[in-house]
């Protein structure tokens, strides 16, 4: 089904719709016909981010002028997903309906994901400073949590609960976990209980707001144990452990290293995966390691790198094998800026990949537009 975002000029108080609103996921929620009855109302429901169905008529009393549909883009529908996220965590104990609010969220995700998967595992490393960090990482997690499992035959009512887990994960120090990011000293002793306790802190809280999903919830208070049995809270062992909890640790694990900080640089996306695949390897399900670094690739989707030619791009798609991605170089070999990305297959020996980079030493300026084009649209 096409859709495009609506706007204020969509929507006239006192008048019949003359169309069919739909959420983030697109599920229908206002029928062609029905009245909104206060301007109120009417910047709720911009606010929302909803979407105008594309299959929708105009109503016998409009007639208004012809538009052709947006087409979905990856990109918007996370970054309302993170503004809504945001919302609804920092106001939990206000809110109503926590339960299907989280879930339509976790299903907007999952469709950002449908639409291009590429581009939602791009936004991990190139959309870092939309939304509160805490609130981010939930997404870019969810995101990644979202993108793995379509991979490992796992039911759709699955999917959407370990996806709404991962929003979710870090509710029981979310206050705090902005704080936590840019602290550069030693853990005091209280810093290090609230980390210990947010997951079950987490489930406490979400308990309190009415979730019921004990698939959802026990997944949150696993997800940071260990395959070893040297994780917390409750020390439990692989066999123990859900599989979604694995999974759901794997990405978190991943997108924290890839964050940049106060204190320390991000890692570089191939280094953080050496390190959690190779360094904590007696930590981690082995079998969903080498899953997650099939979906992902040795240079995930949004990567800065340099090519044997000297052109500097990002990678915007994996290629015939997890190390030779497709690149769209941005700059050329002596640094002067492409008039227009140029597509290369870093499996041929001229265009393979030299060296990763970090963002500011790749010094290009781009929108992901450029890139992945209208699924990309802001």
């Amino acid at each position: 089904m096409e859709q495009r975002r609506i706007n204020l000029a969509d929507i006239v108080s006192g008048q019949a719709l003359p169309w069919d609103i739909t959420d983030l996921a697109g599920h229908l929620l206002l029928r062609q016909g029905q009245i909104v009855h206060s301007g109120l109302q009417i910047e709720r429901l911009i606010e929302r981010g909803l979407f105008i169905s594309g299959t929708a008529g105009p109503s016998k009393k409009e007639n208004p002028p012809v538009v052709k549909p947006e087409q979905a883009s990856a990109l918007r529908i996370i970054n309302q997903a993170i503004k809504r996220l945001e919302r609804l965590l920092f106001n939990i104990g206000n809110e109503t309906e926590v339960q299907s609010k989280i879930i339509e969220v976790a299903k907007a995700i999952r469709y950002a994901v449908s639409i291009n998967s590429d581009v939602a595992v791009a936004t991990i490393l190139l959309n870092q400073d939309v939304g509160e960090y805490a609130v981010r990482h939930c997404i870019d997690t969810a995101i990644l949590v979202a993108h793995v499992g379509n991979q490992n035959g796992k039911s759709e009512a699955e999917l959407v609960s370990v996806t709404a887990a991962a929003l979710t994960m870090n509710l029981g120090m979310l206050r705090e976990h902005g704080h936590l990011q840019t602290n550069g000293n030693q853990l005091t002793d209280g810093e290090r209980k609230v980390i210990y306790r947010h997951p079950a802190e987490s489930v406490r809280l979400l308990r309190e707001a009415g979730v019921k999903d004990e698939d959802w919830l026990n997944c949150i208070l696993q997800h940071h144990e260990n395959e070893d049995g040297s994780g917390y809270s409750s020390g439990k062992r692989g066999g123990e452990m859900m599989s979604n909890a694995k999974l759901l640790m794997l990405t978190d694990r991943y997108c924290a290293r890839v964050v940049a900080r106060t204190y320390r640089k991000k890692m570089l996306p191939n280094a953080a995966l050496r390190d959690i695949l190779l360094n904590e390897k007696n930590k981690i399900d082995a079998l969903l390691a080498a899953s997650f670094l099939r979906e992902l690739g040795i240079y995930p989707c949004g990567t800065f790198v340099k090519l044997e030619n000297g052109e500097v791009g990002v990678v915007t798609s994996q290629g015939v094998s997890s190390t030779t991605p497709i690149v769209h170089a941005l700059l050329g070999p002596h640094g002067a800026p492409l008039a227009f990305p140029i597509k290369r297959d870093t499996a041929r020996a001229l265009t393979k990949i030299r060296e990763v980079l970090h963002a500011d030493a790749a010094s290009v300026r781009f929108n992901m537009h450029q890139l992945w084009g209208s699924d990309a649209n802001l």
